[in-house]
C-alpha cells in the first residue's frame, strides 16, 4: 500500500449485508488536526511562557499527509505493512471460517464471502488509517508529557475536540498515567475546547 486514503466509516459485514457504523469514523479525517497540534507543540518551551499557535488545518496532499507523519512515526511504512497483512490475514481466516460455518446456509455463505470480498480494500484502508493515527496520538501524548504542558486550547470544531478526546485516553494509559479535564470555554462570544493537565510528574 503506497498511500493513505479515506474510506469512510467502520464497515459492519455479515451474511445480511453491509452497514456502517457512523459512530465510528475513519481516522484519515483526523490525520491534518493531528499533525496540526503535533506541529504546535514540538518546540522548546521556556518556563511561565504560553505560546499561541494559529489554527489553520490545511487539505494536504497524499505526498505532505505521508512526509509529516513519517517525522512523527519513524517506522511509518513498516507500520502499514504490517497492518495491511494483519488485516489480510484476518479477512482470510475470516472466508474460511464462513465456508465452514454450521450455522449459515449455502445462500448466506456466498452473501457474506462476497461482501468480505467487496469490503477487502476498504477494511484495509480503514484499519490502517487507525493504525497510523494512533501512532502520530502516541507522538502527540509524548510531546505533552515530556514538556510539561498545562494545557491546550483549540477551537471548537468538532474535529479538534474529537483529538484532544482521544489524546485523554492515550495520556490516561501510559505507563505512568497522565490524568485531564476536557473543558469547553466561552469568552467573548467564542467557544474553545480545553484540555487541562491535572497530574503530570
Amino acid at each position: 500500500m503506497e498511500k493513505l486514503a479515506y474510506v469512510g466509516p467502520k464497515p459492519l459485514i455479515s451474511h445480511r449485508g453491509i452497514e456502517f457504523d457512523k459512530n465510528q469514523d475513519d481516522k484519515f479525517n483526523y490525520l491534518p488536526v493531528l499533525i496540526e497540534l503535533i506541529k504546535a507543540l514540538d518546540h522548546d518551551y521556556f518556563e511561565d511562557k504560553q505560546y499561541t499557535f494559529l489554527a489553520h488545518p490545511q487539505e494536504l496532499t497524499n505526498t505532505e499527509l505521508m512526509q509529516n507523519l513519517s517525522k512523527y512515526c519513524p517506522d511509518l511504512e513498516d507500520l502499514i505493512q504490517k497492518e495491511f497483512s494483519k488485516v489480510d490475514q484476518h479477512i482470510t481466516d475470516e472466508l474460511k471460517r464462513v465456508r465452514e460455518s454450521k450455522t449459515l446456509d449455502i445462500e448466506e455463505k456466498t452473501v457474506f464471502e462476497n461482501n468480505l470480498k467487496i469490503m477487502h480494500d476498504y477494511l484495509i484502508h480503514f484499519s490502517v488509517n487507525q493504525a497510523v493515527y494512533t501512532c502520530a496520538l502516541k507522538k502527540l501524548a509524548e510531546l505533552v508529557a515530556k514538556d510539561h504542558i498545562d494545557y491546550i486550547n483549540v477551537p471548537l470544531f468538532q474535529k479538534y475536540a474529537y483529538v484532544l478526546h482521544d489524546l485523554q485516553a492515550v495520556l490516561k494509559d501510559q505507563k505512568h498515567p497522565i490524568d485531564t479535564q476536557l473543558d469547553f470555554i466561552e469568552k467573548d462570544e467564542k467557544v474553545t475546547a480545553r484540555l487541562r493537565v491535572i497530574n503530570l510528574v
